[in-house]
C-alpha cells in the first residue's frame, strides 16, 4: 500500500552551483570567464535584460544562485555584493528591438553586448541555455541549466534580473494602470486586466500573442 505523506522521503536538494567550469577554464590556462544569462524573454512587455559577469576567484559573494529560486530582497543584496567585488555589464535590448529581431535574437544581441561591455576582455563566456551568441569576440560554453548550476552564469541572473525589474519599476511610474512595478511585464490576471481595459501602451511587445490579439480587434 502507498506510503503516508510523513513517511515517504524527502526529495534530495538541488545541487549548489559551483565554480567547476570556471576552475577547469583556469586550469586550461584562461584568466577571464565570464557568466552570461538574461532576465525578461517571457514578458508581455519591457526589454530583454542580458549581464555578463567575471567573478573575482578570491571574492566570490556567498549564496549565488539562480535569480528565480530567491527573494527580490535577497537578489538586491546579492547584486550589490556581486557589483562590489566583480566585474559586471548589462544591456537592455528594447521592444523596438525585440519586434525587429524577435526575443532570440534581441536576447542574444544583448548578451554578445553585454560581454563586449565588461571592459575587460573575456577569454570564454559561459552562457545559460542552448545558444552562443554570435559575434563574440572570445569563446563560448552555451550551458543548459547553467543558472542553477554555474556561479558566474548565477550572478549574471541575478544581475540581469534586478537591473530589468528595476527598469520595469521606472515604467510603472511613467505608464500607469499596468502594474508593470509588481508583474514585471508578465502575462498576470492583473496585467490582462489592464491590458483588456487599457488597450497595449509602447513598452508592449505587439507580436505576443495576448497583445496580438487586442490590436488584431
Amino acid at each position: 500500500m502507498p506510503c503516508p505523506p510523513s513517511a515517504r522521503a524527502a526529495a534530495p536538494p538541488a545541487p549548489a552551483a559551483t565554480f567547476d567550469r570556471e576552475s577547469a577554464a583556469f586550469a586550461r590556462g584562461l584568466r577571464v570567464v565570464a557568466g552570461v544569462d538574461e532576465a525578461g524573454r517571457g514578458p508581455l512587455a519591457g526589454p530583454v535584460v542580458a549581464a555578463a559577469v567575471v567573478l573575482d576567484p578570491r571574492r566570490i559573494p556567498e549564496g549565488l544562485a539562480d535569480s528565480k529560486a530567491l527573494t527580490a530582497a535577497r537578489r538586491e543584496e546579492l547584486f550589490a555584493a556581486i557589483v562590489a567585488t566583480s566585474t559586471v555589464a548589462f544591456v537592455a535590448a528594447s521592444t523596438e528591438r525585440i519586434e525587429r529581431l524577435n526575443i532570440r535574437g534581441a536576447t542574444l544581441w544583448a548578451m554578445s553586448r553585454a560581454v563586449a561591455g565588461l571592459g575587460v576582455r573575456a577569454e570564454l563566456a559561459l552562457v545559460d541555455g542552448r545558444d552562443a551568441p554570435p559575434g563574440l569576440a572570445c569563446a563560448a560554453e552555451p550551458v543548459i541549466g547553467g543558472d542553477a548550476s554555474v556561479l558566474s552564469i548565477a550572478a549574471a541572473s541575478i544581475v540581469a534580473k534586478v537591473a530589468r525589474d528595476r527598469i520595469m519599476s521606472r515604467l510603472g511610474t511613467r505608464f500607469p494602470g499596468y502594474g508593470f512595478e509588481r508583474h514585471m511585464g508578465y502575462g498576470t490576471p492583473e496585467h490582462l486586466a489592464a491590458l483588456t481595459a487599457l488597450g497595449p501602451c509602447v513598452c508592449h511587445r505587439r507580436f505576443f500573442a495576448p497583445v496580438a490579439a487586442l490590436l488584431a480587434a
